[in-house]
């Protein structure tokens, strides 16, 4: 696993799929064009993309580039780095037959496209070994803080969310992710009064 420090911005649940198998790092997901109608998703990659640094790895189609310049329009162009895959004909394992214009997505990508893609884009890889400087924020913080595994975890996992300005939807996994990229866990313990 490849550590990235920067958010990786991608379509769907597949896509995320073949990344988190690859890089060790925060992947959210567009949902496809639904981030055009998601105004909290698109408000928190603004605020990751300013904590952290963007990259966008959509597929090589239209569809991929019309949620690319979508993102690119709305974030600040300082925070984004834009990473892209080559047009490489095919269809998915998963499907019975090719998309509509026949390349193949980020999904059924392999791990030396993708690695070249974002290094290319100029991702920030994390040497092996290193830690995160800031503190990384776990299950086990969670549940200490009563987030996670108690009897009132939603409802103080909810009112968080709500100050952080956070999708009101997310798990407790996303909701790791999303904080880790956020704060550091000195910063998460100060915020909640513990």
């Amino acid at each position: 696993m490849i550590k990235v420090n920067e958010v990786v911005v991608v379509e769907g649940r597949y896509d995320k799929n073949t990344l988190s198998q690859i890089i060790d790092g925060t992947i959210i997901e567009t949902e496809g064009f639904g981030i055009f109608s998601d105004k909290e998703k698109l408000e928190l990659l603004r605020r990751l993309a300013e904590k952290r640094g963007l990259i966008i790895l959509t597929d090589s189609d239209g569809a991929g580039f019309v949620i690319r310049n979508y993102l690119k329009g709305s974030i600040d162009p300082k925070f984004v780095k834009n990473a892209y895959i080559p047009d490489i004909m095919g269809k998915e394992k998963r499907k019975c037959s090719p998309s509509k214009e026949g390349k193949i997505g980020v999904e059924g990508m392999s791990r030396e496209v993708i690695i070249s893609a974002l290094t290319k884009a100029g991702v920030s890889f994390v040497e092996n070994g290193s830690e995160n400087p800031r503190g990384t924020i776990t299950k086990a913080d969670l549940f200490e803080l009563g987030l996670s595994g108690g009897a009132k975890s939603r409802e103080k996992r909810q009112r968080l969310l709500k100050e952080l300005h956070l999708p009101e939807r997310l798990s407790s996994n996303a909701l790791l992710d999303i904080l880790n990229a956020l704060m550091s866990k000195d910063e998460l313990y100060k915020l909640l009064g513990s």
